[in-house]
């Protein structure tokens, strides 16, 4: 029999959140920790009991969704520092979300980029398809943000939000130098495998090594619509590590789940582990006792939301009225075309858009006043 020490997150969650326990391949009910039955455990992490606050949890976001594109963001940490989570999993969480935060609304406010205050929501998922440790903050970011005086809403261009390679440079930067300060602070412990960088020339080594590195953050083409958002939203927001419905057989002692290989073309493929191994991999991504998952930022934080929403709402409603007086008519004499005060072009947001003069097209021909052609 194997035993081992749990930590105190783990050793407060209730069973149900084992999903080899309880899982569909079992006909026991789920019940909760003093064993009556119970439509729900109440326990974060369990894999069953999740669908009815994603509702209630996706049914609040479907108001705050705005008529604009969105974009999925994915910031990931290398495996240097992933492992460090293993010991200091709030601190190196905490500094994750950081770090995400500060570089979105730094980059997207840099005039050279989008010039605007953005508002995003970050996720934090910690595990990969075979359930061993990969942190990485999954964002979505609505296509735009607010001009820095407040008084337009500033788009991205179409189907682009942000360089990656300046988002991944400027979050590594960023990173490691909040890291740096945790170590200096003795926010850091270091234990076992990991003794080594209580010593900070050790530490400094890592740093360097994890500096010269790329790290991975990828952008998705934007969304279709606000709908398909709520959609992605449900896959993400209330599920830890592994789903039901991934769980194949529990037979002698040993776990068959399905997994996606990214590596190999995105083949399904069958994992079989020993149950201790199966419930080690899983119990790395219990979070802390209170950390906070999901996180709003920008105009979507939570103190802000409300009245940076309306402002949101009214400066896309002026600029759609605006855009559509301004449509030039060929049919109408007094039409015109004026150049925007912001000097933007209309349609892009972005390019400069200089004012030459209008040119008139010619009325069309007739018919009976076209040239006849030669069939001979």
């Amino acid at each position: 029999m194997v035993s081992r020490r749990l930590p105190n997150p783990v050793e407060t969650a209730n069973p149900a959140s084992i999903p080899v326990l309880h899982s569909p391949l079992e006909k026991t009910p789920h019940k909760a920790g003093n064993g009556d039955l119970s439509i729900t455990c109440r326990n974060r992490h369990c894999p069953k009991c999740q669908a009815t606050a994603c509702a209630e949890w996706l049914a609040e976001r479907e108001t705050e969704l705005l008529p604009v594109e969105y974009f999925h963001v994915v910031f990931t940490l290398p495996q240097e520092i992933a492992r460090l989570a293993l010991q200091n999993p709030r601190e190196i969480y905490r500094l994750l979300f950081r770090a995400v935060s500060e570089t979105l609304l730094t980059i997207a406010a840099d005039p050279k980029r989008l010039g605007a205050n953005i508002g995003f929501l970050a996720v934090l998922h910690t595990w990969g398809q075979n359930l061993h440790l990969h942190p990485h903050v999954h964002c979505v970011v609505p296509g735009g943000g607010i001009s820095l005086d407040g008084s337009r809403w500033i788009a991205c261009r179409n189907s682009f939000l942000l360089p990656v390679k300046v988002l991944s440079r400027f979050f590594r930067k960023k990173f490691l130098m909040e890291l740096r300060k945790a170590f200096q602070k003795d926010k850091l412990q270091f234990h076992g495998e990991l003794q080594s960088l209580t010593k900070p020339a050790d530490f400094e080594a890592l740093l360097h090594k994890a500096g010269q590195m790329e790290w991975v953050v990828y952008a998705k083409r934007p969304f279709g619509g606000p709908e398909q958002v709520l959609k992605y939203l449900a896959r993400y927001t209330h599920r830890v590590a592994i789903s039901n419905r991934r769980l194949l057989s529990l037979e002698n002692h040993r776990v068959a789940f399905e997994w996606k290989d990214y590596a190999d073309r995105h083949q399904i493929k069958t994992m079989t582990l020993e149950a201790v191994e199966f419930i080690r991999r899983f119990l790395l991504h219990v979070l802390p006792a209170g950390f906070v998952r999901i996180r709003h930022f920008g105009f979507l934080a939570n103190r802000v939301r409300k009245e940076k929403l309306e402002l949101c709402r009214s400066l896309l409603s002026a600029q759609k009225t605006a855009t559509q007086d301004s449509t030039f008519s060929p049919n109408s004499s007094d039409s015109k075309i004026e150049q925007p005060e912001s000097g933007c072009c209309p349609i892009c947001k972005v390019g400069r858009l200089i004012f030459v003069t209008i040119v008139e097209a010619e009325a069309p021909l007739r018919a009976t006043e076209l040239p006849l052609q030669d069939t001979s």
